[in-house]
Protein backbone atom coordinates (compact mmCIF):
# COMPACT_ATOMS: atom_id res chain seq x y z
CA UNK A 1 0.00 0.00 0.00
CA UNK A 2 2.82 2.42 0.85
CA UNK A 3 4.42 1.82 -2.55
CA UNK A 4 1.20 2.80 -4.36
CA UNK A 5 0.88 6.01 -2.30
CA UNK A 6 4.45 6.99 -3.18
CA UNK A 7 3.79 6.38 -6.88
CA UNK A 8 0.68 8.56 -6.73
CA UNK A 9 2.64 11.38 -5.08
CA UNK A 10 5.38 11.12 -7.71
CA UNK A 11 2.84 11.21 -10.54
CA UNK A 12 0.83 14.23 -9.35
CA UNK A 13 3.41 17.00 -10.04
CA UNK A 14 4.11 15.63 -13.53
CA UNK A 15 0.39 15.55 -14.38
CA UNK A 16 -0.03 19.11 -13.13
CA UNK A 17 3.01 20.21 -15.14
CA UNK A 18 1.70 18.59 -18.32
CA UNK A 19 -1.71 20.22 -17.90
CA UNK A 20 -0.02 23.65 -18.03
CA UNK A 21 1.50 22.92 -21.44
CA UNK A 22 0.25 24.76 -24.52
CA UNK A 23 -0.35 22.45 -27.49
CA UNK A 24 -0.47 23.89 -31.00
CA UNK A 25 -1.50 21.72 -33.94
CA UNK A 26 0.54 23.00 -36.89
CA UNK A 27 -0.79 20.71 -39.59
CA UNK A 28 -2.37 17.43 -40.59
CA UNK A 29 -1.61 15.62 -43.84
CA UNK A 30 -3.76 12.88 -45.33
CA UNK A 31 -1.79 10.29 -47.20
CA UNK A 32 -3.20 7.47 -49.33
CA UNK A 33 -1.68 4.04 -49.81
CA UNK A 34 -3.01 2.23 -52.84
CA UNK A 35 -3.67 -1.45 -52.13
CA UNK A 36 -5.46 -4.22 -53.99
CA UNK A 37 -8.93 -3.28 -52.71
CA UNK A 38 -8.57 0.49 -53.21
CA UNK A 39 -6.96 3.17 -51.08
CA UNK A 40 -5.96 3.11 -47.41
CA UNK A 41 -5.86 6.53 -45.79
CA UNK A 42 -3.48 7.51 -43.04
CA UNK A 43 -2.82 10.80 -41.29
CA UNK A 44 0.36 12.62 -40.28
CA UNK A 45 0.20 15.33 -37.61
CA UNK A 46 2.73 18.02 -36.67
CA UNK A 47 2.42 19.46 -33.14
CA UNK A 48 4.31 22.09 -31.11
CA UNK A 49 4.14 21.97 -27.30
CA UNK A 50 5.41 24.58 -24.84
CA UNK A 51 4.94 25.84 -21.31
CA UNK A 52 4.86 29.54 -22.22
CA UNK A 53 7.88 30.14 -19.97
CA UNK A 54 10.82 29.27 -22.19
CA UNK A 55 10.41 25.55 -22.87
CA UNK A 56 9.20 24.24 -26.22
CA UNK A 57 9.25 21.03 -28.27
CA UNK A 58 7.94 19.69 -31.56
CA UNK A 59 6.82 16.28 -32.71
CA UNK A 60 5.34 14.42 -35.64
CA UNK A 61 3.04 11.40 -35.48
CA UNK A 62 1.47 9.10 -38.06
CA UNK A 63 -1.57 6.86 -37.63
CA UNK A 64 -4.71 5.61 -39.37
CA UNK A 65 -6.90 7.96 -37.29
CA UNK A 66 -6.45 11.72 -36.75
CA UNK A 67 -6.71 11.72 -32.90
CA UNK A 68 -4.15 8.93 -32.63
CA UNK A 69 -1.72 10.80 -34.91
CA UNK A 70 -2.13 13.96 -32.81
CA UNK A 71 -1.58 12.00 -29.57
CA UNK A 72 1.63 10.43 -30.93
CA UNK A 73 2.92 13.80 -32.12
CA UNK A 74 2.12 15.42 -28.76
CA UNK A 75 3.95 12.70 -26.83
CA UNK A 76 7.00 13.08 -29.07
CA UNK A 77 6.91 16.88 -28.64
CA UNK A 78 6.83 16.54 -24.83
CA UNK A 79 9.87 14.23 -24.96
CA UNK A 80 11.81 16.63 -27.22
CA UNK A 81 11.35 19.83 -25.21
CA UNK A 82 14.25 22.27 -25.04
CA UNK A 83 14.90 25.28 -22.79
CA UNK A 84 15.36 28.64 -24.55
CA UNK A 85 16.68 31.67 -22.63
CA UNK A 86 14.38 34.69 -22.95
CA UNK A 87 15.10 38.35 -22.23
CA UNK A 88 12.57 39.84 -19.81
CA UNK A 89 10.39 36.76 -20.51
CA UNK A 90 9.15 38.41 -23.72
CA UNK A 91 11.81 38.27 -26.48
CA UNK A 92 15.08 36.64 -27.53
CA UNK A 93 18.46 37.82 -26.25
CA UNK A 94 19.94 38.26 -29.74
CA UNK A 95 19.24 37.71 -33.43
CA UNK A 96 19.65 34.18 -34.76
CA UNK A 97 19.72 32.32 -38.06
CA UNK A 98 18.73 28.70 -38.50
CA UNK A 99 18.42 26.21 -41.31
CA UNK A 100 17.22 22.70 -41.89
CA UNK A 101 17.15 21.20 -45.36
CA UNK A 102 15.86 23.88 -47.74
CA UNK A 103 14.30 25.85 -44.87
CA UNK A 104 16.12 28.94 -43.60
CA UNK A 105 14.81 31.31 -40.93
CA UNK A 106 15.94 34.63 -39.49
CA UNK A 107 14.84 35.48 -35.93
CA UNK A 108 15.23 39.03 -34.60
CA UNK A 109 14.63 40.52 -31.20
CA UNK A 110 11.96 43.19 -31.01
CA UNK A 111 10.96 46.10 -28.80
CA UNK A 112 8.12 45.76 -26.33
CA UNK A 113 4.71 45.93 -27.99
CA UNK A 114 5.88 44.65 -31.38
CA UNK A 115 4.07 41.33 -31.08
CA UNK A 116 4.82 38.11 -32.91
CA UNK A 117 5.57 38.92 -36.52
CA UNK A 118 6.04 35.46 -37.96
CA UNK A 119 4.24 33.17 -40.34
CA UNK A 120 2.36 29.93 -39.75
CA UNK A 121 4.51 27.25 -38.16
CA UNK A 122 7.00 29.71 -36.64
CA UNK A 123 4.16 31.61 -34.97
CA UNK A 124 3.02 28.39 -33.26
CA UNK A 125 6.55 27.84 -31.91
CA UNK A 126 6.78 31.38 -30.49
CA UNK A 127 3.30 31.25 -28.94
CA UNK A 128 4.08 27.93 -27.24
CA UNK A 129 7.49 29.25 -26.14
CA UNK A 130 5.97 32.33 -24.49
CA UNK A 131 7.70 34.92 -26.67
CA UNK A 132 5.62 38.08 -27.02
CA UNK A 133 7.85 40.28 -29.20
CA UNK A 134 9.80 38.85 -32.13
CA UNK A 135 10.26 39.43 -35.84
CA UNK A 136 10.88 36.30 -37.90
CA UNK A 137 11.29 35.67 -41.60
CA UNK A 138 11.21 32.37 -43.42
CA UNK A 139 13.50 32.10 -46.43
CA UNK A 140 13.45 29.13 -48.75
CA UNK A 141 10.88 26.39 -48.31
CA UNK A 142 7.42 26.80 -46.84
CA UNK A 143 7.30 23.14 -45.75
CA UNK A 144 6.09 23.26 -42.11
CA UNK A 145 8.38 20.42 -40.97
CA UNK A 146 11.50 22.14 -42.30
CA UNK A 147 10.40 25.58 -41.06
CA UNK A 148 9.88 24.29 -37.51
CA UNK A 149 13.17 22.37 -37.50
CA UNK A 150 15.01 25.46 -38.82
CA UNK A 151 13.37 27.56 -36.09
CA UNK A 152 14.52 25.08 -33.44
CA UNK A 153 18.01 25.17 -34.97
CA UNK A 154 18.06 28.95 -34.53
CA UNK A 155 16.63 28.78 -31.01
CA UNK A 156 19.17 26.15 -29.95
CA UNK A 157 21.93 28.62 -30.84
CA UNK A 158 20.64 31.40 -28.58
CA UNK A 159 22.48 31.97 -25.32
CA UNK A 160 21.91 34.39 -22.48
CA UNK A 161 24.55 36.97 -21.49
CA UNK A 162 24.78 35.24 -18.10
CA UNK A 163 25.74 31.93 -19.77
CA UNK A 164 28.38 33.67 -21.92
CA UNK A 165 29.78 35.46 -18.86
CA UNK A 166 29.99 32.19 -16.91
CA UNK A 167 31.71 30.43 -19.79
CA UNK A 168 34.29 33.22 -20.17
CA UNK A 169 34.73 33.81 -16.44
CA UNK A 170 33.65 37.45 -16.67
CA UNK A 171 30.82 39.62 -15.37
CA UNK A 172 27.60 40.20 -17.31
CA UNK A 173 28.37 43.94 -17.49
CA UNK A 174 31.67 43.16 -19.23
CA UNK A 175 29.88 41.02 -21.81
CA UNK A 176 27.21 43.66 -22.52
CA UNK A 177 29.84 46.43 -22.69
CA UNK A 178 28.30 48.54 -19.92
CA UNK A 179 31.02 50.14 -17.83
CA UNK A 180 30.93 53.10 -15.46
CA UNK A 181 33.66 54.95 -17.40
CA UNK A 182 31.83 54.65 -20.70
CA UNK A 183 28.54 55.76 -19.14
CA UNK A 184 30.19 58.87 -17.67
CA UNK A 185 31.85 59.69 -21.00
CA UNK A 186 28.52 59.32 -22.80
CA UNK A 187 26.86 61.78 -20.38
CA UNK A 188 29.59 64.40 -20.90
CA UNK A 189 29.34 64.24 -24.68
Amino acid sequence: MAREDRRDRERQPREREESELVEKLVGINRVAKVVKGGRRFGFAALVVVGDGKGRVGHGAGKAREVPEAIRKATEQAKRNMVKVPLRENRTLHHDANGHFGAGRVVLRTAAAGTGIIAGGPMRAVFEALGVQDVVAKSLGTSNPHNMIKATFDALSGTVSPRAVANRRGKKVADILGRRDGEAAAAKEA
